[in-house]
């Protein structure tokens, strides 16, 4: 058997609201590269299904840029710690790894020859320019008393960078060797971005103050203050400004604010020329923005990265890229719909730490979001329901708004919600067979998961449930005994009927094969253990106990005969039920984090869910 990685479904930016988003550019103009906790990510930008990652980084990322060259890139971290590395192996083998300042970097600009570089950010030194081959020092960039949020180098000769700081000044400096700076204070707020032309000849700065300056690239005189239209104050925006974009043709700028718009202006005139309304909640501030050839990007406080149309403005958004930005905690697979590939599941809803809920298509990698709040905190569970065949389908979800709510799988609107007396632990469905357990009872649902039809009390506290339909009974995996209990569930009633012998730590998943013939129990001590039904008969693996660290989510293949699990240790190990000792293992399947669910959309193929918000699959090749 052997194991490989098809496909990932890239996490969304990790934005802040209020600190600008900075996306980096491709000169070669396939790929745009943006930053999410301790990740750089790689995604072209025609067809942002495809993505790569890059994860050495140790501390979280706060901006990448491709070398004008377009071989290398750059990332810096909140240590003020910069890598750059190579684009053209897989490997992305590092060059170079400086330290040019001391604290948190917040934007990073190559010269045109990518010979140097210049960081900016906070901390005592707040600016270094630097040789990217030795690191060497090229000049002071000094001059600014707060943290500087923004930084470009002229690209054209006679070279020049300029700077913009919560000082609420912006800086150009001549150079190489940089001296002492200029600093011009037109604006009354902090500076957020600045950006020379791609020509070299005018460059534009950003406040948060709602106000875009333009000035002259090579005198640093003023040229003038772009106004939006219907704007008080004769401002570019309602709300600060957070990020600039120029044309491929230096004549139009594209910038994003928190007023939730993106506005286009014709620099020459100084006058808008289009805008995007993009929403009316704060989720929908706009925070970064590129113009790259004919695309145009912007990202909201949400994360949603936004395609817009220069020739359909005012109509919002063209295309939405959605996703998670938070660990994604909840994974259902929803039945297929008529024309689907029937070996293929083709359609998965995913939760996260932050209740919301995303649908994708695989394996296409299209995402919706639906656009209700329903738990608006962390979702721990999710199950699929079919009361009466798959046209049926509703995704129940537990979370800690101690709710079950019902989510239809057509429109992916919220149908409905159970208020519970205490915090759901796990939930599980099969068929039309569904039950949630509690810190004290399990809990039979209704059909279409409206009301509770059976409860149970319990002496111990759930951390895991499965259902099996055929069997009529479900099985309840205990955090503190350790122990898992299995009970009937016939006639819409509840009943015990075994308890299995304790496992060596807290039983953290269970999965019925969908032969219904055995059940699936993994633990905190790393084991794997497998079950024969219906005497619940501890099956002879040979001990299955390759895990590093604990055992968090298992999936079986849909012909029963293979069995995924996923841990702490971030690795899934596919382990085969005819063969005990054959088993095959990705490691580092999510990165540096666990992985958090898994599914099997047909008897070849696994999807997984993890910490660091992407969603990937893998082929199984037995």
């Amino acid at each position: 058997m052997s194991i490989t990685q098809q496909s990932v479904f890239a996490s969304l930016p990790r934005t802040e609201r209020g600190v600008p988003l900075v996306l980096g550019s491709d000169p070669k103009g396939k790929n745009f590269l943006y930053t999410h906790g301790h990740s750089v990510y790689i995604r072209d930008i025609k067809d942002p299904s495809l993505a790569d990652i890059y994860t050495q980084h140790s501390h979280d990322v706060k901006v990448a840029q491709y070398s004008p060259s377009g071989f290398y890139i750059a990332s810096a971290d909140v240590t003020g710690k910069v890598r750059i590395w190579d684009t053209v192996n897989l490997e992305h083998v590092l060059a170079h790894e400086y330290q040019p300042i001391s604290g948190e970097v917040r934007d990073l600009a190559w010269s045109p020859d990518s010979e140097r570089m210049v960081v900016v950010g906070a901390g005592q030194k707040k600016a270094h320019a630097i040789l990217v081959k030795t690191g060497t020092s090229v000049g002071e960039i000094s001059g600014h008393s707060k943290a500087i949020n923004s930084c470009h180098w002229r690209p054209v000769r006679k070279f020049r960078v300029i700077t913009g700081g919560e000082d609420m000044t912006a800086g150009v400096f001549d150079g190489p060797p940089f001296k002492v700076g200029k600093f011009s204070r037109d604006h009354s707020a902090f500076v957020q971005c600045v950006r020379f032309s791609p020509d070299g000849r005018l460059y534009a700065t950003a406040g948060f103050d709602g106000r875009i300056f333009v000035y002259d690239g090579a005198t640093s005189e003023r040229l003038g203050e772009l106004a939006g239209e219907g704007v008080a104050g004769n401002k570019a925006h309602a709300g600060g400004v957070y990020a600039l974009s120029w044309s491929s043709d230096g004549t139009r700028l594209l910038s994003a604010s928190g007023d939730k718009t993106c506005r286009i202006f014709d620099v020459e005139r100084h006058e808008e020329s289009a805008r995007f309304e993009l929403g009316d909640s704060v989720e929908q501030q706009q925070v970064g923005c590129l113009w790259q050839n004919e695309w145009l990007l912007s990202v909201a406080v949400d994360g949603t990265i936004n395609y817009l149309d220069p020739n359909a403005a005012g109509q919002g958004a063209a295309r939405q890229l959605f996703g998670h930005n938070t660990s994604i905690t909840a994974l259902a697979a929803l039945p297929r719909a008529s024309g689907d590939d029937p070996d293929l599941q083709t359609t998965v809803v995913t939760g996260s730490y932050d209740g919301r809920v995303t649908c994708w298509q695989v394996p296409a990698g299209l995402s919706q979001r639906v656009p209700e709040k329903g738990h608006g905190c962390m979702i721990n569970g999710s199950a699929v329901v079919c009361a009466d065949g798959p046209d049926s389908a509703r995704v129940i979800s537990i979370g800690f708004d101690n709710h079950v709510r019902t989510l239809d799988a057509g429109s992916l609107r919220y149908t409905g919600s159970l208020a519970l007396r205490e915090q759901p632990r796990a939930v599980a469905a099969c068929g039309p067979l569904a039950v949630v357990a509690t810190e004290t009872q399990l809990l039979l649902l209704s059909p279409d998961a409206s009301c509770v039809d059976a409860e149970l009390s319990l002496d111990y506290r759930p951390l895991a449930a499965a259902c099996c339909s055929s069997a009529g009974e479900v099985a309840v995996g205990s955090e503190d005994t350790c122990t898992i209990t299995v009970y009937g569930a016939e006639g819409r009633r509840l009943e015990r009927r075994c308890e299995l012998p304790a496992l060596r730590g807290a039983v953290t998943d269970l999965a019925y094969s969908p032969d219904g013939r055995h059940l699936a129990a993994c633990d905190a001590a790393r084991h794997v253990h497998v079950y024969t039904l219906p005497e619940y008969t501890p099956r002879d693996t040979g001990g299955w106990a390759s895990h590093a660290a604990r055992v968090c989510t298992l999936a079986w293949s849909p012909d029963s005969q293979y069995l995924a699990s996923g841990g702490l240790d971030t690795n899934i190990h596919v382990w085969s039920l005819e063969r005990p000792r054959a088993r095959v293992v990705q490691l580092h399947a999510h990165g540096q984090k666990k992985v958090a669910r898994l599914l099997w959309l047909n008897d070849e193929r696994v999807l997984s869910v993890g910490d660091d918000c992407n969603t990937r699959t893998f082929h199984v090749t037995r």
